[in-house]
């Protein structure tokens, strides 16, 4: 959805706070801000950004710092950067076995919007509309998860180096769904290297995950975060509801997951005590 797509919709699902955490890139934060206030909706800055750990992705989360942050900014173009350079590699992998995908109007979309971020779901769409699969989910199952044939591993930061990108910034750092990571072995390092928050509500997470995270995030004296994770609405892609063979669900319920007013007053606070 286009920023002002986004915020329309939040508006009509009664949201009062949003945060856009696009992948490796704030190039829709000011433009979601100035629609949200003819609406009323506070936004806060987000982003998430992909460490890498062990050849595994690690999803890394920060909130309100300074979108206009030079040091940050370097972090997300060297992120980008790697983003294209994986999509070449998956595309010339994909053509190797039998399956010529247009990756590089994928690119050139993407270039033509600044600060703009790609990933597989792009690379998906093109399978789907080049009539190699009937889905995105399809796509993924067959060969762009980790582990099928068309598979690049990514590269990139680790989650300690993030946590400090988004400290110089001036946010907060939280481990993004830790139940779809299933990283917690990581959890300690990462509060010996200032992780703020964990991200305990989700719409992947389960109650028992949600109690589960919220034990952990006492135990080590961190902060809540949350929220539904929404990734629009795509008809080629994963089914409303579902949950994804890959590990990821639809998200496609705005506002379905929320953080507790406590929680996010909690968030504000810490803030306000590095100010």
């Amino acid at each position: 959805m286009s920023p002002a797509e986004l915020v329309a919709r939040a508006s009509a699902a009664g949201l009062t706070t949003i945060s856009v955490t696009d992948h490796d890139t704030v190039a829709a934060i000011a433009e979601v801000t100035d629609v949200a206030r003819g609406v009323a909706i506070r936004v806060v800055s987000g982003i998430e950004i992909t460490a890498i750990d062990d050849g595994r992705d690690v999803h890394m989360l920060g909130y309100f710092f300074d979108q206009a942050s030079a040091s940050l900014a370097v972090v997300l173009q060297q992120q980008r950067a790697l983003r294209v350079a994986r999509l070449r590699e998956i595309g010339a992998r994909l053509a190797t076995l039998g399956m010529v995908v247009d990756v590089e109007s994928v690119l050139l979309a993407a270039g033509a919007r600044p600060g703009s971020s790609v990933g597989r779901p792009q690379v998906a769409r093109e399978l789907m509309r080049a009539g190699y699969v009937k889905s995105v989910q399809e796509a993924f199952d067959k060969w762009l998860a980790t582990g099928r044939p068309a598979f690049i591993p990514r590269t990139g930061p680790s989650p300690a180096a993030v946590v400090g990108a988004i400290h110089d910034a001036g946010g907060l750092a939280s481990m993004a769904h830790p139940g779809v990571t299933k990283r917690d072995e990581l959890i300690a390092a990462l509060v010996d290297s200032g992780l703020d928050a964990i991200e305990v509500y989700h719409s992947d997470h389960t109650l028992e995950d949600q109690h589960q995270y919220q034990l952990l995030a006492h135990r080590y004296h961190l902060l809540v975060s949350g929220g539904s994770d929404f990734h629009g609405e795509d008809p080629g892609g994963f089914p409303a509801g579902a949950v994804a063979k890959v590990g990821r669900s639809a998200r496609g319920i705005l506002g379905a997951v929320s953080l507790p007013a406590d929680a996010f007053a909690a968030l504000e606070h810490a803030v306000s005590l590095r100010r």
